[in-house]
């Protein structure tokens, strides 16, 4: 029997696949298999149906994505409002247009090259308006993707490469970890602001909804009956961020996002370079800078 041949060396589950993907199936019907087998079989021959359907693209390219670089939306009014429109602009991306130029300076560097083979290449500067244009907006990709003649997985990859390059670009800048001094600085804020003396930030956590994942089980399911990843920031005395951490799974508590976060980690060990404690108004003794949380 032909099924002799693909067993050879391996298990009757191996050699049953095999003729399938032999296209040798009559062969491997009249094996007598335990239920557990037949479901492992099953299992695999699902996996490999998944796989070639994946394989079979009807086209690389959407013919009506073809165009884009005629009348797509960054030809037809993106790139036309930067010389004739600097308020539509400014509405549109959240952003001005020699700001614009200035973020992707920054960050071109940190992009990756995965589009730079594809028959149809896509710009950096058009995979930046891609991304602003969802972040200031917050516009379904499936519109976005329409818009700008791109297909909705490709969108949704530009977005994650784009967010993951501006976050390397400007983090050291904008969210280093403050200094003894800019801790100090905070807290006369929030004494000037609020009158709350040796607070350095408010911290809290928040549940953003999403769909869950396939196969995550309960990992996003939060407290409050929805599924979610946790965002965890401080802010200063005027609402600005002095931190943040996101994507914790949505089961997780604050105090657990908090306490396995890179700034959690660092209080707990005392490196956050916060400054020596001080007589608090009206007092005599002195007592150590804090955050407050919500």
């Amino acid at each position: 029997m032909q099924y002799t041949t693909y067993a050879t060396g391996g298990s009757r589950i191996a050699g049953v696949f095999a003729a399938y993907i032999a296209g040798d199936i009559p062969s491997a019907i009249p094996i007598k298999m335990s239920t557990e087998e037949e479901c492992i079989l099953l299992l695999l021959l699902h996996r490999q149906r998944q796989r070639r359907k994946r394989r079979d693209r009807r086209w690389y390219v959407r013919p009506l994505n073809t165009t884009r670089d005629r009348d797509g939306e960054f030809v037809s009014l993106v790139l036309p409002m930067r010389s004739l429109d600097e308020e539509r602009h400014f509405q549109y991306f959240r952003m001005s247009a020699p700001k614009f130029d200035d973020l992707l300076s920054r960050v071109i560097r940190y992009l990756p090259d995965s589009h730079q083979n594809h028959r149809n290449l896509i710009g950096a500067s058009q995979r930046l308006a891609v991304t602003l244009r969802y972040l200031a907006t917050g516009i379904g990709l499936q519109a976005l993707s329409a818009s700008y003649k791109m297909g909705t997985s490709t969108v949704s990859g530009i977005m994650e490469e784009m967010c993951s390059a501006i976050w390397d670009a400007l983090q050291g800048e904008f969210m280093a970890f403050p200094s003894r001094g800019q801790w100090q600085d905070i807290a006369e804020e929030f004494w000037r602001q609020w009158q709350f003396p040796l607070c350095v930030g408010a911290i809290d956590g928040k549940h953003v909804r999403l769909r869950a994942p396939a196969r995550s089980g309960s990992d996003y399911y939060n407290y409050k009956g929805f599924f979610s990843i946790a965002l965890m920031a401080a802010a200063d005395a005027n609402y600005r961020f002095i931190y943040v951490d996101v994507g914790a799974y949505g089961r997780e508590s604050d105090g657990g996002v908090f306490g396995r976060s890179a700034f959690g980690s660092r209080l707990a060990e005392g490196n956050l370079n916060l400054p020596a404690p001080a007589v608090l108004p009206g007092t005599t003794t002195p007592s150590p800078y804090f955050f407050s949380g919500g």
